[in-house]
C-alpha cells in the first residue's frame, strides 16, 4: 500500500511538473495569440486581415534573420553588435553592384556573402585570439562598417535592384506569403538541427555555459567560437540579401533599425520554447510577437517615438527575464 501511494505521489509530482513546464514553454505563443485577439476586438477587419499578417511576416523577414544570426554566438557567450551593420553592408553591396554597376545579381549575392565571412573572421580573430572583449570589438567593426557603406552610397538610398531577386524573395509567394518569411523557417530549421542533433551544436552549448570546463573536456573552445562568429556574420549578410529583395533597394542606415529588435528577440526568446537557453524558434516568435504589438499600436495611431521606447522596454524586460530562466535552468541541472 505504501509503495503505490509513493508511486501516486511520483506520477502526480511529475504531472505537475510537466504542466508547468509546458506553460514556461509556450507561455509567450499564448500571449502573442492573446495579443492578436485584443488588436482584433479593438480593429475589427483591419489587424486580422490576411493582408496585414501577409506583409508583416514577409517585413519581419530580415529582422528575423538577424535574430537567428545573434543566436549562435549568444549561446557560445559572445555577443556580436555588428550583425546590423553587416545587414545594411550586404544590401549596399548588392545595390552597388547589381544597380550602379550591372553586375549580375548572381555575383552580386555571392560577393555580399563573402564580406560576411570576411567580417566574421575579422570579429573572432580580435575577439577570440587577441582576447578583446566581444562588446567592444564588434562596436569598432559596427562604425568602420557604418562609414565605408556611407562612402559606398554617398549617404544616399540606391535603387533599381534586379527583378529576379526581389521575385525570389517577395514577389515569389506561397499560401499568399512571401517567400521571405519561409527562408527564416528554413534557417531557423537548420540552427535547430545543428542545436540538438550534432556534436557541434553541443560544443556550443558547452562553450557558453563554461570555457574553462570545456576546455578542459577537450573542445577546441577558440574554434567553436570562431565558428560561431562566422556564421552570425554570414546570416546577418543573408538578411542583408532578403532586405535588398524586399525593398528592390538599398539605403545607408537600414541596420540600425534592426539592431535593437534583433536582441530583444533573442534574449526573449531564451524565455520561450527552450527556456534558459538561446534557441532558433524562441528567437522567430518573438521577432514577430514583438512586430505584432507594434504593428496595433501603430494602427491605433500611437506616435512614432512609442516603436523606440517599447522596443528598448522589450529588450530590457526579455533580458531580465531571460536571466532568471537561464538561472533556473542551471540550478536545475546543477
Amino acid at each position: 500500500m505504501q509503495t503505490q501511494l509513493s508511486m501516486s505521489r511520483d506520477a502526480a509530482g511529475r504531472k505537475a511538473v510537466n504542466i508547468k513546464s509546458l506553460i514556461e514553454r509556450f507561455a509567450l505563443i499564448v500571449v502573442w495569440l492573446l495579443i492578436i485577439g485584443i488588436f482584433g476586438l479593438v480593429l475589427p477587419g483591419i489587424f486580422l486581415s490576411w493582408t496585414n499578417f501577409s506583409v508583416l511576416f514577409a517585413t519581419q523577414a530580415p529582422g528575423a534573420v538577424l535574430a537567428l544570426a545573434l543566436v549562435i554566438p549568444l549561446t557560445a557567450g559572445d555577443y556580436d553588435l555588428s550583425v546590423g551593420a553587416m545587414l545594411t553592408l550586404s544590401a549596399v553591396t548588392v545595390g552597388v553592384l547589381n544597380a550602379v554597376h550591372g553586375v549580375p545579381i548572381v555575383f552580386a549575392v555571392m560577393v555580399a556573402l563573402c564580406f560576411g565571412i570576411i567580417l566574421g573572421l575579422i570579429n573572432a580573430f580580435f575577439i577570440v585570439y587577441v582576447r578583446i572583449h566581444s562588446l567592444v570589438v564588434t562596436m569598432g567593426t559596427t562604425s568602420i562598417v557604418t562609414g565605408l557603406v556611407q562612402w559606398m552610397t554617398n549617404s544616399s538610398t540606391i535603387g533599381g535592384i534586379s527583378r529576379d531577386l526581389i521575385d525570389l524573395v517577395a514577389r515569389g509567394r506561397l499560401f499568399g506569403i512571401s517567400y521571405a518569411f519561409y527562408y527564416v523557417i528554413v534557417i531557423a530549421f537548420v540552427i535547430w538541427l545543428v542545436f540538438e542533433f550534432t556534436p557541434m551544436g553541443r560544443r556550443i552549448l558547452f562553450v557558453g555555459r563554461g570555457r574553462e570546463v570545456a576546455r578542459l573536456s577537450g573542445i577546441d573552445v577558440g574554434r567553436v567560437r570562431v565558428g560561431c562568429l562566422v556564421a552570425s556574420a554570414f546570416l546577418s549578410a543573408i538578411a542583408g540579401v532578403i532586405y535588398a529583395g524586399l525593398l528592390g533597394a538599398a539605403d545607408p542606415f537600414s541596420g540600425l533599425n534592426f539592431l535593437l529588435p534583433a536582441f530583444a528577440a533573442a534574449f526573449l526568446g531564451a524565455t520561450a520554447i527552450q527556456p534558459g537557453r538561446f534557441n532558433p524558434w524562441g528567437a522567430v516568435v518573438s521577432v514577430y510577437f514583438l512586430a505584432t504589438g507594434i504593428t496595433g499600436l501603430t494602427m491605433l495611431g500611437i506616435p512614432l517615438w512609442v516603436t523606440s521606447a517599447f522596443n528598448g522596454g522589450a529588450l530590457i524586460l526579455a533580458v531580465t527575464v531571460s536571466q532568471f530562466a537561464r538561472g533556473r535552468a542551471e540550478s536545475e541541472i546543477g
